[in-house]
């Protein structure tokens, strides 16, 4: 997560959708007071100005906009300009998988990707719950359940979609690529099955319909 107050712009960084690389690219124009939440180096050098920061939840690379009340002021949310990136759910459940099976620390959602294969994985009732409590409009709710984005950002087509952030930031980020990418083929059709891919249809049907994503979309390049 980035809160620029110079550039008057949230960015909210939501699991699996590229934003590490986002995060990075705005670092490298990051303004002196600019608010860096995360793990980059330029964020964990700056990691001491929030020790004190009393904010509504956890304040974490991932955190939402409701997470940040404290940190950021009703007026700010609404003033600022709020972007977030999504990705294509069948994608973005083949990446989350195999980055879980290379995690060493204790969580029950690394646990299950452990100890299952992609198919039980995607069958796990604990993941359903998480996924469908968690579509991407949920990163950009306020405290009082509004959402706020100006601004959604499709991981494949970012040339398409990336017009209105570089008009408001005044340049064009430009994203490294291969940041975090987790260890798998990446056409992620070959992982699935026809019942694989309707439970990944269903769980994410949210997310499917606002944002236009099929199971045979192009594999990005």
């Amino acid at each position: 997560m980035i809160v620029s107050r110079g550039r008057r712009y949230i960015f909210v960084h939501a699991p699996k959708t590229g934003g590490t690389a986002m995060t990075l690219a705005l670092e490298t124009r990051a303004m002196a007071d600019d608010i860096l939440v995360g793990d980059t180096p330029k964020a964990r050098r700056r990691r001491h100005r929030l020790a004190e920061v009393q904010t509504a939840g956890r304040l974490w690379k991932h955190a939402r906009l409701a997470d940040i009340a404290g940190l950021v002021t009703p007026d700010e949310m609404d003033a600022f300009f709020v972007f977030t990136l999504v990705r294509n759910p069948w994608d973005r459940m083949v990446s989350y998988y195999h980055w879980l099976r290379a995690q060493g620390f204790a969580h029950p959602a690394v646990a299950r990707a452990q100890a299952l294969d992609f198919g039980g994985f995607l069958a796990d009732p604990g993941l359903a719950a998480s996924v469908r409590a968690n579509p991407y409009g949920a990163y950009v709710r306020r405290p009082d359940g509004r959402e706020t984005c100006d601004l959604f950002l499709r991981r494949e087509h970012l040339d398409d979609d990336i017009a209105p952030l570089a008009a408001h930031l005044g340049f064009r980020p430009v994203l490294p690529p291969g940041v975090n990418r987790s260890d798998r083929r990446r056409d992620w059709r070959p992982y699935y099955g026809d019942a694989e891919a309707a439970r990944v249809a269903d769980l994410c049907a949210e997310d499917i319909a606002r944002f236009g994503y099929r199971f045979d979309d192009p594999v990005p390049g």
